[in-house]
């Protein structure tokens, strides 16, 4: 198992309930409801990305590939640039931060292909438990 990785994942898990308690009781009174929703798929993606961070920790125990670290660090950029920029577009309404979103859309897509690849490589060299 990566202990930092576990790590981040928990902290990231704690992020991730905060700025959904945040979303669904401190923006009520200063947006609209569509950027309630908008801050809300941040909230979303925050939360799938973080059980993919605690997954790629997990998986370190059975895998010992560098692909599971890269997987991570293309986690963490999803989170922080994909939900961070909405988190900051709703926050401020600088319109030019949805376009940082898709970069961390790329990241988020890019981390589930090196963790495939990684459980690929491990099932075709034979060395499954």
């Amino acid at each position: 198992m990566r202990k930092g990785l576990f790590l981040l994942g928990a902290v990231s898990g704690f992020l991730a309930v905060a700025f959904g308690a945040f979303g669904a009781h401190a923006l009520k009174s200063l947006v609209s409801v569509e950027l309630i929703a908008t801050f809300r798929l941040g909230v979303e993606y925050h939360f799938y990305h973080t059980f993919a961070l605690i997954a790629v920790a997990l998986a370190g125990h059975w895998l010992s590939s560098r692909l599971l670290d890269w997987a991570a660090y293309a986690f963490l950029a999803g989170i922080g640039l994909f939900s961070g920029s909405l988190y900051a577009y709703v926050l401020t309404g600088a319109k030019w931060l949805v376009f940082i979103t898709p970069i961390g859309g790329v990241c988020f897509l890019l981390g589930w292909l090196l963790l495939a690849v990684a459980l690929w490589r491990q099932r075709t060299q034979g060395l499954n438990a």
